[in-house]
């Protein structure tokens, strides 16, 4: 039951007490001004069970104070539960059952003095009379505060639902997040050093068509071409990745493709010296991709930025780690400007933090640029 209005309920069982009270009053009625005095009571008494509706603990004790001024009056006798059961219910089903079950208990033991006063038999009062009246005083007490008990664990389930609802719809939100950030990451790595590529052959061809050398501008083209093909692969490879394609695409690029990128930025103008050291067979894969991002990004920055003339790149291997450093002999970053500002660079960093590892980057004191990245692979392989 809630604090309200009164509804067709309420007042159907206020209808049900005034005419169960009427009816033991009409058993006894005695003189006309008697029984009218104790059918108006009757009518009291039902207008209280709509008043519980909103004041339950007002109405439960104006029934009481009621029921204890009709048998004052020395009304016909109506019983003591019948009258006072459904505001009972009412104030219990409202969380206050403990004021409810005391203001029964004042009613029992009223009634019970008034009893023994008049003369009646001990054991029938105790063990009939008020036995049955203190059962169903009770029944109700208990009834209407399971009704606010399981009113109360419904709420608290709907709002956990709806708090768990909430929760995974934020989750969702943030896993798309996630995925759009790492989409973005995984396209300016395979587009980026390409683009870079092109761009910079595009220039080495054009300067060729000036100069009337046609095996400069032939090779230009096919590392442009080259560049172009290694790019459509690396996208579809993941793409399928994305995707769920079946496992025949390529995978994507790691270690053993380190040469690979590195003869191409050698074609591109840009020599470049690869160095392995150590076994890297045993490098988990993800690894491997992740460093063969980190030195793609590494070698993008040299052609796009440093204005280098040669850069160095070497991968060492142990039982516990990925070791790698790749150095330019260009112009290195502006002083005004903090090593790892840019998207590449920031992007590289949070990929190996990933794996546990670890990114540094900054100017050389002789000139020139250095990333260094550490990758351990025994958190990989977990």
């Amino acid at each position: 039951m809630r604090a309200g209005r009164p509804t067709r309920s309420d007042a159907l069982l206020a209808i049900a007490v005034s005419c169960l009270v009427g009816a033991a009053v009409v058993t006894d009625a005695g003189p006309v001004g008697r029984a009218a005095l104790a059918y108006a009571f009757a009518a009291g008494f039902g207008a209280l069970v709509l008043a519980s509706r909103r004041w339950p603990l007002w109405a439960l004790a104006a029934t009481a104070a009621g029921l204890v001024g009709y048998y004052l009056l020395d009304l016909p006798p109506i019983g003591l539960a019948v009258p006072v059961a459904a505001v009972l219910f009412a104030a219990a089903d409202h969380g206050r059952p403990f004021a409810a079950a005391g203001i029964a208990a004042v009613l029992l033991l009223v009634s019970l003095a008034a009893r023994l006063i008049e003369g009646d038999d001990v054991a029938y009062v105790v063990g009939l009379a008020l036995g049955s009246d203190a059962v169903l005083m009770l029944a109700v007490i208990a009834l209407g505060d399971a009704m606010r008990s399981r009113r109360a664990l419904r709420a608290q389930m709907a709002g956990q639902a709806a708090a768990a609802a909430e929760e995974r719809r934020r989750e969702a939100a943030r896993q798309v997040d996630i995925e759009r950030i790492r989409i973005a990451r995984e396209l300016h790595d395979t587009l980026g050093h390409t683009m870079s590529v092109i761009t910079l052959q595009s220039a080495v061809a054009a300067e060729a068509i000036d100069g009337g050398s046609t095996a400069d501008v032939r090779g230009a083209v096919t590392a442009i071409g080259d560049a172009a093909r290694s790019a459509m692969s690396e996208l579809r490879a993941t793409l399928g990745t994305w995707l769920g394609g079946p496992s025949t695409r390529e995978p994507p690029p790691g270690l053993d493709r380190l040469r690979t990128l590195t003869d191409g930025v050698t074609r591109s103008g840009l020599p470049v010296d690869l160095h392995l050291t150590g076994d890297v067979s045993g490098v988990p894969s993800v690894v491997g991709t992740t460093a063969y991002r980190v030195v793609q990004e590494a070698l993008t920055n040299a052609l796009r930025h440093a204005a280098a003339s040669r850069v160095t790149v070497s991968v060492r291997a142990s039982a516990t780690g990925l070791s790698l450093e790749v150095c330019d002999d260009g112009r290195g970053a502006p002083a005004d400007e903090p090593a790892g500002h840019g998207h590449g660079l920031r992007g590289m960093t949070e990929r190996v933090a990933l794996l546990g590892g670890t990114v540094h980057a900054g100017n050389l004191d002789g000139g020139g640029f250095r990333v260094q990245a550490h990758l351990p692979l025994r958190r990989a392989a977990r």
